[in-house]
């Protein structure tokens, strides 16, 4: 099982939000301002995006969002009942990938992008529990772009909610026993918002 170093959680203790049944930190500026532009543009104009379907109330329709899958070899992944292939690492997700290593000590072997184009672009509420990920997975969520809303909500106590912006650059990681208690969603925005990059970096069994 994956575990965050105990240098990390010392390190950035003052960043850990106020969960119970949860481990969530967000570390502004992790992607430095100057190299945000860089970063962004390299993915929005170098990944294999893709607009998969699927079925809601018995209908299928396109997901709100743009999405592609890199991993390292056989490390496919399966959810909302699509399953994707690896597709071989840009040098870009690989140095942000040992960048996440070193920081925090943990290994990641995949990561799943998101390209919200608008603020119609979204994620519903769901956690991310897929058997792949493991008992307690530990989820890197660097975001690019736009900022925008994110929220959680307690599955026990769905009146326990958080509401917070994630600015361009953060880090968003999801530890310990969060999947198990919490759902989280990006919401749709009636306000005109330009193009988000999320990047999730995750530990495929």
């Amino acid at each position: 099982m994956p575990q965050l170093s105990p240098e990390f959680q010392q390190r950035f203790a003052p960043f850990l939000l106020p969960m119970p049944d949860a481990e969530v930190y967000l570390i502004p500026d992790f992607v430095s301002l100057e190299n945000q532009a860089t970063l962004y543009l390299a993915l929005k104009q170098k990944a294999a995006w893709r607009q998969e379907k699927i079925k809601l109330f018995g209908k299928e329709i396109d997901q709100p969002r743009l999405t592609a899958w890199y991993a390292d070899a056989g490390k496919s992944y399966t959810y909302s009942g699509l399953t994707w292939q690896p597709q071989p690492w840009l040098s870009e997700l690989t140095e942000v990938r040992m960048a996440l290593e070193k920081i925090s000590g943990v290994a990641f072997n995949s990561v799943l992008l998101n390209l919200y184009r608008n603020g119609q672009d979204s994620m519903g509420w769901h956690a991310d529990n897929e058997p792949a990920l493991g008992q307690n997975p530990i989820i890197a969520a660097i975001s690019l772009g736009s900022a925008r809303t994110f929220a959680f909500k307690h599955r026990k106590n769905p009146d326990q909610k958080l509401k917070f912006m994630l600015p361009s650059g953060s880090l968003l990681l999801m530890a310990g026993a969060t999947q198990h208690h919490w759902l989280h969603q990006l919401p749709k925005s009636a306000k005109p918002l330009e193009p988000r990059i999320n990047s999730t970096f995750r530990f495929i069994k």
